[in-house]
């Protein structure tokens, strides 16, 4: 080591121990021109201790200071740290302009220091006046948590009132001292992280346990890391659940419709997952059209978008069966055939008009983000507002079905065709009804699709098979059975997801329906009426 390196070494050190005496004497000050040349020049050890230093005294002077060195903007010339922006230079300590001198040397900031800038910047705000910001202070800091910010840390607990901050601001200590050269801290500290909720505690003990070479503090170590994972656990568990259920909601739209269309009239609809296309575009274009003329209610698109999603889908199933599907009524093979030759076709005319790529579809602003429920488990707004339409839509069909005229003429038409035309019901209409109603439900999914994924010519490809899964599973035509299946096999998905991944997970579903249905070929629920013994 050099003379001079060895003597700014020295002289780092003694700032540092000063300025450390100077923060336990005077718990608030200003910055001074020694703090600051000591922070921006030297050995980044002594540099570091003089910012932390600084920081414990949660100097009003500093964040301005440390901002515009992480900018950039801090220069040194004739002993002083200075902030140069442009042609004007201002004294960094005191704030008062200077000529801006001649020989102005760049301050060298690494990683390393430019994470302890951050961090410190992070660590003055757990002085702020504001709730929220004091407690993204501590998420930041809880990576970068050592012995150096203790000081910091005591102070801002002695200046704490709030009981979940004051909670959370021991635990930090504790995060802290896990990693102390002192035995019985590092003991004292994996005591204290046992109350933690925070998936990073659970992180923080795995990387500390691995380190550990004390047999004592690698079993309290041990004991918390259990603790702490036995608490995420319940977090893990709902976060499958509410995933499960999420997806079982999609799938009931999407296999709502189908079971309609599918049930009344056995045609096997493979354009179903073009009809959700479909819908999934028309949310797109009302998107555009409020953006572009209504740009004060953008926030409010999805609402105008169901209505026009179910009519433009419902429109496109009307001109579909009064077309090509009411000529094959009775010919199941055939309209399989013909109806994934339409699915063709609509793939294609969108991608004539949309093009072939993804288009955008935002969420608005009150189904971004989510809700948290427990520090490892946050609820998107999204997610659980496709849940609530779902069910809305459930109840809707529900007592469409049960309720009205039109109801009782579908029901009359699944359970005895013949008998409902000898009585005057006009069949070949009530097939068209209830073939839009099946498609203005699909282009509903679409929809609430289009929040939570992207939306392309090939959307309805990785839904078709399931919806007929979740139809026959539940029993062809029976409204309760689709909601039985949807949310069984949604949920029994992502528990398989979890144990042997998405592949494995989509085969095991498949040979249990497989199994299901040879033993109970009726589904969950038997079709009833003498449509069921034909």
């Amino acid at each position: 080591m050099t003379p001079t390196r060895l003597r700014s070494r020295v002289v780092g050190v003694f700032h540092a121990l000063f300025f450390a005496l100077l923060a336990w004497a005077t718990p608030a000050q200003a910055l001074t021109p020694d703090q600051a040349l000591a922070i921006a020049s030297g050995e980044s050890e002594d540099r570091i201790a003089a910012l932390n230093a600084a920081a414990a005294t949660a100097d009003p002077g500093l964040a301005g200071f440390v901002r515009a060195m992480l900018d950039d903007e801090v220069k040194i010339a004739g002993g002083k740290a200075l902030i140069v922006r442009g042609d004007a230079a201002t004294d960094a300590a005191t704030g008062q302009a200077v000529a801006l001198p001649d020989g102005l040397e760049d301050v060298v900031i690494n990683n390393r220091m430019r994470r302890e800038l951050s961090a410190a910047l992070a660590a003055l705000k757990l002085f702020s006046t504001n709730k929220t910001e004091r407690l993204a202070a501590i998420a930041e800091l809880k990576a970068q948590a050592d012995e150096s910010k203790l000081p910091l840390l005591e102070k801002a607990a002695a200046a704490e009132t709030d009981p979940e901050i004051k909670a959370e601001l021991a635990l930090l200590k504790a995060s802290a001292l896990i990693s102390s050269p002192d035995r019985a801290k590092r003991l004292a500290a994996a005591a204290l992280l046992a109350d933690s909720q925070q998936p990073a505690t659970r992180s923080l003990l795995l990387e500390k346990l691995n380190e550990e070479q004390d047999a004592e503090v690698r079993a309290a170590i041990k004991a918390s890391l259990d603790t702490v994972e036995g608490r995420l656990a319940w977090g893990e568990r709902l976060g499958v659940l509410f995933t499960g259920l999420s997806l079982g909601s999609i799938l009931l739209l999407v296999a709502l419709g189908l079971a309609i269309t599918y049930g009344l009239m056995g045609v096997i609809n493979m354009a179903h997952g073009e009809l959700m296309m479909i819908g999934a575009y028309a949310t797109f274009v009302v998107q555009n059209l409020f953006r572009q003329y209504l740009p004060g209610w953008f926030d409010w698109y999805v609402i105008a978008a169901i209505p026009v999603a179910f009519l433009v889908s419902a429109g496109v199933g009307a001109v579909l069966e009064r077309s090509v599907i009411r000529w094959l009524y009775g010919r199941p093979l055939e309209t399989l055939l013909a109806t994934w030759g339409i699915s063709l076709i609509l793939m294609q005319l969108v991608r004539s008009i949309f093009g072939a790529q993804n288009v955008g579809v935002e969420n608005p602003s009150w189904l971004s983000g989510g809700l948290q429920v427990l520090p490892n488990l946050i609820l998107p707004y999204n997610r659980l507002a496709i849940l609530v339409f779902a069910a809305l839509v459930l109840a809707g069909v529900a007592l469409l079905i049960s309720q009205t005229r039109l109801g009782l003429f579908v029901r009359g038409v699944t359970q005895n065709r013949r008998m409902a035309s000898c009585v005057g019901i006009n069949t070949a209409r009530v097939d068209t009804y209830a073939f839009s109603l099946g498609a203005g439900i699909a282009g509903l999914a679409g929809c609430a699709l289009s929040q939570v994924g992207n939306v392309g010519p090939d959307l309805g490809q990785g839904y078709i098979v399931d919806s007929f899964m979740v139809v026959v599973l539940g029993g062809v035509g029976q409204l309760a059975g689709t909601v039985y299946a949807a949310l069984g096999l949604g949920v029994l998905n992502k528990l398989l997801e979890g144990w042997q991944g998405a592949v494995m997970a989509k085969i095991m579903v498949l040979i249990f329906i497989v199994i299901f249905i040879q033993k109970r070929p009726q589904g969950i629920f038997a079709m009833k009426g003498r449509s069921a013994e034909a």
